[in-house]
């Protein structure tokens, strides 16, 4: 659209009336969520481009109305807000569109894959007064919000070792062929790159080294396939932190961090998806999570209730997309430094 609609404030009724955008793996649990676990908040519509995919969903949840076209999703009176679900590269156009259209925005990451389309994200909530939050959703887990309150607090001193782990649960049935390039640094590393900088808030990183392999699919090696990498970044405050991820963890989905400083540590998150523990003639046994909704449920139910929170009360975003820009400008730096074998600064991303 080429006027920008003037945003619902939240502020005018109640409750959110929502559209999800992308009813694939992620969208579907997000739906469940939106449509019966977020207080204050109404799934209004399902949009999916493949057929009948938001009407089957849209069905199961009761949702009073689907559509295969997203103009109808921008026209609607009815839609105050919107949750994109949707292909990690349509995002920044779906952020720009939603927001000239008046609508609120919640946005998986990566949020986008270019700085020009992330300023171009930014710049369209802006301008149109709209709250843009972006789903960083470790910052909603109770041990990583636990972890960041100490460092406020001060009780871990100087931050100056940092780690953050992402390994996706085995074993991996992905097609190499279909994953696009650089998904490990875009959708998967990004949510570490995120929290790192979010666990030493008051420095800025400026140095990122990487490795990658294709470790998991060595066939797809030559292909240009990556499913394993480690990161390190360094912060102009002297910390250095360390990203890894993998995408084959055969015993469960593994999502850790860690903050060493000059007075303490503090360290969060678990494999474990709860504190039960069998011992039998076999050993010891813990349960693990399969999926990344089961393990951080409570942590995507946070992040929508503090988007509902900022559309309502006018606050400020708590994920603007200010951060995720700074996380795709270190997915960018590690990927010229695997293209490239050597250390990247961050202020050669931005020329």
């Amino acid at each position: 659209m080429s006027e920008i609609q003037a945003p619902v404030t939240g502020r005018d009724r109640w409750p959110l009336r929502v559209a999800l955008i992308g009813a694939g793996r992620i969208g579907t649990s997000h739906a469940e969520l939106l449509a019966n676990r977020v207080p204050g908040v109404e799934l209004a519509m399902v949009f999916d481009p493949a057929p009948g995919a938001a009407a089957k969903l849209a069905a199961e949840l009761r949702v009073p109305a689907a559509t295969q076209n997203l103009d109808e999703v921008w026209a609607s009176p009815d839609i105050d807000a919107v949750v994109i679900a949707a292909p990690a590269r349509s995002h920044s156009d779906l952020v720009v569109a939603a927001a000239s259209a008046g609508k609120h925005v919640f946005v998986e990451k990566p949020m986008a894959v270019t700085l020009a389309d992330a300023d171009r994200a930014i710049e369209a909530a802006e301008s149109a007064g709209v709250v843009l939050q972006v789903g960083f959703n470790r910052r909603f887990a109770p041990g990583f919000a636990a972890a960041r309150a100490e460092v406020d607090a001060g009780t871990v001193g100087t931050p100056q070792l940092l780690r953050s782990l992402t390994r996706d649960p085995g074993p991996y049935r992905g097609d190499p062929a279909r994953t696009p390039l650089w998904t490990i640094f875009f959708e998967t590393l990004i949510h570490d790159f995120d929290t790192l900088c979010w666990l030493n808030p008051a420095a800025k990183p400026v140095r990122v080294t990487a490795l990658a392999d294709a470790l998991v699919r060595p066939d797809a090696r030559e292909a240009g396939h990556l499913d394993t990498a480690v990161v390190t970044i360094q912060f102009d405050n002297g910390a250095i932190a360390v990203a890894e991820a993998n995408f084959c963890a055969m015993y469960g989905y593994d999502v850790r961090g860690e903050v060493f400083g000059s007075l303490g540590m503090a360290v969060a998150g678990d494999v474990r998806s709860s504190d039960l523990a069998v011992y039998t003639a076999a050993g010891v046994a813990m349960p693990t999570s399969r999926l990344d909704s089961d393990l951080l449920r409570s942590a995507y139910l946070g992040e929508f209730e503090a988007f509902a929170t900022a559309v309502r009360t006018g606050a400020d975003s708590p994920v603007p997309g200010s951060a995720a820009r700074l996380a795709l400008s270190i997915a960018l730096a590690a990927i010229r430094s695997v293209q490239e074998g050597r250390g990247v600064a961050l202020e050669e991303v931005e020329r």
